[in-house]
């Protein structure tokens, strides 16, 4: 397995997790396809509780696979594009890199069209996001053994030197372990009878992007408009996004009152 990220010599906390023989197992790689692996079983595992297998639940998630995929590159191509039209000629920093958000995002679309391709309206949005959730605290512990996604310098006890002398907030860590609490929150709320087809995801999503833009305070990123990250600014979009149906009957209540 091949780490797509470009760092340093000696970057990272255990960059190469072992060895069997003359063959390195990377951190990084090694923790992203276990995250995929537990992920994908928790995903099974409640379909059959739910004794909800069937052949669009399976075509649903390789939808949203290739779209997680393409969306994690795509937008990291977008932040790093100058970089990589800068080192054209190495084909490897093309596939370099990839974002959570971007695979988020790209994971919803790619469940989206796929059910527009099978004509199916079917919500699983309650069985995806334990899934998710759990896959991403596992990844993130790759990022945190690689070095990758680190956190601005700190004097609190818990810094992690990452390779530059520097003790630094384990950003990776407050995500996988923040991922882990919902996991387990939603594992405990999931057979409430009062939640709908879908709220669990939409639950994850909001939770999720409302965390990312506070972490992004503290993690090592650019600022591109008025203080704010690249993955900020996003992350405000897709909270508009999920909480627009609140919003609109928020405005209507306060046009109808208006009248009044």
């Amino acid at each position: 397995m091949i780490d797509d990220h470009f760092y340093p010599e000696n970057w990272g906390v255990r960059p190469i997790l072992f060895k069997i023989g003359n063959f390195d197992i990377q951190s990084y790689p090694f923790f992203v396809l276990l995250g995929l692996i537990v992920g994908l079983s928790v995903y099974f595992y409640e379909s059959r509780r739910k004794k909800n297998i069937n052949e669009n639940g399976f075509m649903i998630v390789i939808g949203s696979l290739i779209g997680g995929t393409i969306g994690s590159k795509f937008l990291q191509w977008a932040i790093d594009y100058r970089y990589i039209i800068s080192h054209f000629y190495n084909w490897r920093f093309f596939i370099s890199g990839r974002t959570i958000v971007g695979g988020m995002i790209g994971g919803v679309i790619g469940v989206l069209v796929t059910k527009k391709i099978l004509g199916t309206k079917e919500k699983r949005g309650n069985l995806f996001a334990p899934a998710v959730a759990i896959g991403v605290a596992i990844g993130r512990l790759g990022c945190f053994f690689r070095g990758c996604c680190y956190g601005k310098a700190t004097a609190l006890p818990w810094g992690v030197d990452f390779g530059d002398h520097v003790l630094r907030h384990p950003t990776q860590l407050y995500e996988s372990l923040f991922m882990l609490g919902m996991f387990v929150y939603l594992e405990k709320i999931k057979n409430n009878s009062d939640i709908k087809d879908g709220q669990l995801f939409k639950i994850l999503m909001l939770s999720y992007f409302i965390f990312r833009f506070f972490i992004e305070f503290i993690r090592e990123e650019g600022v591109v408009f008025i203080g704010l990250t690249v993955f900020q600014i996003i992350s405000i979009g897709a909270i508009i996004y999920l909480i627009k149906d609140n919003i609109i009957n928020l405005i209507l209540k306060i046009k109808s009152y208006a009248k009044r």
